[in-house]
């Protein structure tokens, strides 16, 4: 039990940094179980590592409340109109991973593997390289201006992160870009459809596999969603810091790096 609160702690503190990091945060726990040699156990299971996420959102909806909130008494009624027309946007974009998710759900534990993650931490690293060298002209500056057509694309984008090592908020972030929001915007609106969409991954791994955790599992649990949740609010605000002066070159460079090291290692040990 202890070592598992511990493996819980680890798992926690790597889920807050890099679920909002366009590096993969289902790759890195998968990546990280493997280095730990954590298998076999409730922390390397899928309901852990998908319930654990709900820690990460909480920090979103702290962070954001006001933005989130169309009944927030500060606000006027067109801010509050704009906040119910951005959660329409979200609700839209969420669509086609619900759809996705559905249906292709049983079949993702197959490519949960160090290959397919490496395989993928490349590929969208090379993608992001590419992607910022033609990041020129940008038509969406705020959520406002964001059409509901652009948030269906958005959504598109973001069912490729059903794949280990692609990265939900990497998918989603690349592909505004890529139809011409800003890289402000593209986090943004990243982490708010994080809310619905993990929300729902989540419940559907407590409804097919979580009814029958025992104390000590919840315990665990709850403590890798609290360490989640604490790593969260720093990831969040360095990364919104990070992309108002900075491109996602660095991240770019980081994923091919250690998708060549996680190939050697695996291949060599």
């Amino acid at each position: 039990m202890f070592l598992e609160i511990l493996k819980s702690i680890l798992l926690g503190v790597v889920e807050g940094i890099t679920e909002w990091l366009p590096i993969s945060s289902t790759g890195h726990m998968i990546l990280v179980n493997e280095f730990i040699r954590n298998k076999d156990c409730f922390t390397a299971s899928d309901l852990y590592l998908y319930v654990i996420q709900l820690g990460a959102i909480l920090a979103v909806v702290t962070l954001y409340f006001r933005k989130l909130n169309p009944f927030a008494l500060s606000k006027s009624q067109e801010e509050k109109s704009d906040t119910w027309k951005m959660w329409f946007k979200v609700i839209v974009a969420c669509i086609p991973a619900a759809v996705a998710g559905l249906v292709l759900d049983n079949y993702m534990e197959h490519f949960e593997n160090w290959q397919v993650v490496s395989a993928m931490l490349i590929l969208y690293g090379i993608a992001f390289l590419i992607a910022e060298k033609f990041h020129k002209k940008t038509t969406v500056k705020n959520m406002n201006s964001m059409s509901y057509k652009t948030a269906f694309f958005i959504g598109l984008f973001q069912v490729l992160s059903i794949i280990p090592g692609t990265s939900r908020s990497g998918a989603t972030i690349l592909g505004a870009m890529l139809i011409g929001c800003s890289r402000s915007v593209a986090a943004e609106f990243s982490f708010f459809l994080a809310i619905p969409v993990m929300f729902g991954v989540s419940l559907l791994k407590i409804i097919k596999n979580g009814l029958a955790m025992s104390g000590g599992e919840i315990a665990v649990l709850l403590t890798g969603m609290l360490v989640a949740y604490a790593v969260s609010m720093i990831a969040i605000k360095f990364l919104m810091n990070y992309v108002r002066k900075h491109d996602f070159k660095a991240f770019g460079y980081y994923r091919i790096i250690l998708g060549i090291l996680v190939i050697a290692y695996f291949s060599f040990c």
